[in-house]
């Protein structure tokens, strides 16, 4: 299936010449799944969305087509018309050129499981397909995982998926054909292993969020270091902007306040309307070329907590502003500083629904070193937020998929450990404190417990 790679401390890269780490302790064996679970999906890939089809999207292994440099907005290359939904194409695509395969199971650190759950469950979210249907793949997928040999090992603690929609998707509560999405997240194989999504869930211990791919996928270093030097050039004549579309429907939506301050700041606030008549949204250039010429970027809640929005905004050097921290700080735990105030801002949603602060305002109240300050972090962010060209390699900077596996793996071995001790730390706290004992390796009383009370609003 792959070829070994060689367990030397100093074995050398033959493409660069450079020192490649060990593979002790990272050996990942992958599955060989049925077709049906990956590539079929592909193939049938005008089956996958209602709306529109995404057979464009799967261009250049799960990139999507060339974007090119309009209005000299990118670079020459490295820029995909990447759709949000795209994420287990490119992660399995990564996957292949990982450096520390291997085809026998017993040396493996960790399982991979190229399940592509989220095109497979996306072709059954609307039109009320029954649940029967929504959940076929996945149970019958993970009868066949519980039957291999593998998972013997350590009940399937050792193995991990990677979802590319968040983690609502996957989580029917009930079997009712009127109810959303599969109830994978919520099958007890799925309770063992990890679950990687683009958006986690705050109360439950099974799942980590993983950045949304965004347009960038640098095939060098030298690719980053040019888009860095140029964000930091950039010239910024926006205070802050705003991307996206009221939420009527939803009474604890900020979306209407942040745009009604952003046309009485017109001055400052630059919008792009993302309304269901309107194609704005869709252009990456609009997105981009807005996000390039501002210095702070709104990034509130939507449908879900996460937007694909916040990681476009740190490519673009742009400093996010977010109003709840299940929005990126209790999610991305492998990809984002603990110090959250180093490159971003929080404003409590609270705070902006019954007008007690103006965002121009607070947001004009930060210096100018301050600023240059956040904004250097946000750059130095870019690569660990990015996913790399799956055809080519970076040779000295770590992508959003390194930190992942890296991430995958210590969470691995920190289970291997505990199973050899007799102990279960899951055991030890309760699942609606997990965004707190993954992120601050606590349960404690916290500052933020107002934001992830789900007594004071519907959330799941």
């Amino acid at each position: 299936m792959f070829p070994e790679e060689e367990d030397q401390e100093d074995s050398k890269d033959s493409k660069n010449g450079k020192q490649s780490k060990s593979c002790t302790n990272r050996y990942i064996y992958v599955h060989e799944l049925d077709t049906k679970y990956n590539d079929d999906l592909l193939k049938h890939c005008d089956l996958l969305n209602k709306w529109y089809n995404m057979c464009q999207y799967f261009d250049n292994s799960g990139l999507g087509q060339d974007l090119g440099n309009p209005q000299r907005l990118f670079l020459p290359s490295g820029w995909y018309s990447t759709n949000q939904f795209s994420l287990e194409v490119i992660f399995h695509q990564r996957m292949k050129q990982y450096d520390c395969l291997t085809n026998d199971s017993s040396q493996a650190s960790a399982i991979f499981v190229p399940y592509y759950a989220g095109l497979d469950v996306a072709r059954y979210l609307w039109d009320n397909y029954n649940t029967s249907i929504r959940d076929s793949d996945s149970l019958e997928l993970f009868k066949w995982l519980r039957e291999k040999p593998e998972w013997d090992v350590m009940n399937g603690r050792d193995h991990f998926l990677v979802t590319g929609r968040i983690s609502w998707d996957f989580r029917r509560a009930v079997d009712e054909d009127s109810a959303w999405g599969n109830k994978i997240l919520n099958l007890p194989e799925s309770q063992n292993m990890t679950m990687l999504t683009i958006e986690s869930s705050p109360w439950n211990k099974n799942d980590f969020a993983i950045p949304y791919p965004t347009y960038f996928h640098p095939s060098t270093d030298e690719q980053v270091h040019q888009w860095q030097s140029k964000m930091r050039k950039q010239k910024r004549r926006s205070l802050f902007c705003f991307a996206g579309a009221p939420r009527p429907g939803m009474d604890n939506s900020i979306r209407g306040d942040i745009m009604e301050q952003c046309n009485s700041s017109k001055k400052k606030c630059k919008m792009l309307e993302c309304r269901d008549d309107k194609q704005n949204c869709l252009n990456p250039v609009n997105v981009m070329r807005m996000f390039q010429s501002s210095i702070f970027c709104l990034q509130p809640p939507g449908d879900s907590f996460t937007r694909r929005s916040t990681f476009d905004s740190i490519v673009a050097g742009c400093i996010p502003v977010f109003f709840t921290p299940a929005s990126a700080y209790v999610q991305y735990i492998w990809h984002l500083p603990k110090d959250y105030k180093s490159y971003s801002v929080l404003i409590p949603e609270s705070d902006v629904k019954n007008k007690k602060v103006t965002i121009e305002r607070v947001l004009s109240k930060f210096s100018k070193s301050k600023v240059m300050g956040m904004r250097n972090e946000v750059l130095k962010l870019i690569p660990k937020v990015v996913y790399a060209d799956p055809r080519s390699r970076l040779e000295g900077l770590e992508d959003a998929f390194d930190l992942t596996v890296t991430g995958v793996l210590g969470r691995i071995e920190e289970l291997r450990r505990e199973m050899s001790e007799g102990r279960n730390t899951s055991d030890e706290f309760d699942g609606e404190s997990s965004w707190k004992y993954y992120s601050f390796g606590t349960t404690q009383k916290h500052k933020w417990d107002h934001y992830f009370d789900r007594s004071n609003r519907m959330k799941s």
